[in-house]
């Protein structure tokens, strides 16, 4: 009766995706590549769910020559779209989907939202900086040429320049959007997510 119990505890705790048939309505991916990206997820995360501890394990994985740990707390924050501390599967596809498939569009809608780390609609110098430097962090000190530790801060105060277009010390979805489709820089930096995602 025991096994029974710890059974049925067991599937209780676990967390139930989404249909299938919803997700390929909300996502670009076919019916295969969503069974095989659930499968991979259920096999790191055999609860449905990952915390944000784990997720800084699993992501710190792929940068091991510098501190992934600052980065991997916004992108689980983006990932994480009912902001519940946890994400489930259908959270990750569709973050996953919206960067690997998404229009220029969505995909800077995206990254507005990783930036915009207090989520109030308007990026900051200072969310933009936190941002930089844990990117910076992250690459670790083994970037050719060596960099300096100004460097994040020349980024974002030419960035921001460019984006704040009315000078108002905030930069807004529609700023963020007109800047970065317009200026070819800002776009291949932007391509900055598809190689850490």
């Amino acid at each position: 009766a025991d096994g029974g119990d710890a059974e049925l505890e067991l599937s209780a705790t676990r967390h139930q995706p989404e249909g299938l048939e919803r997700l390929l309505a909300r996502t670009k991916f076919t019916k295969k590549e969503l069974q095989s990206l659930y499968r991979g997820f259920k096999s790191e995360c055999p609860s449905g769910l990952v915390d944000e501890e784990t997720f800084k394990l699993i992501y710190s994985q792929f940068f091991p020559q510098g501190d992934a740990s600052t980065y991997a707390h916004f992108l689980f924050d983006a990932f994480d779209a009912d902001r519940n501390g946890a994400l489930c599967f259908q959270d990750f596809v569709i973050g996953l989907s919206v960067l690997l498939r998404g229009t220029v569009q969505q995909k800077l809608k995206w990254a507005f939202n990783l930036y915009d780390i207090n989520k109030d609609g308007y990026i900051t110098k200072e969310e933009m900086l936190e941002i930089m430097k844990s990117i910076y962090d992250m690459m670790g000190r083994c970037t050719h040429p060596t960099l300096r530790d100004s460097a994040p801060a020349e980024h974002v105060e030419l960035f921001f320049q460019k984006m704040d277009r009315n000078g108002d010390g905030v930069v807004t979805f529609e700023e963020f959007l007109e800047t970065c489709q317009k200026d070819e820089d800002i776009m291949s930096s932007m391509q900055i997510f598809e190689n850490v995602i």
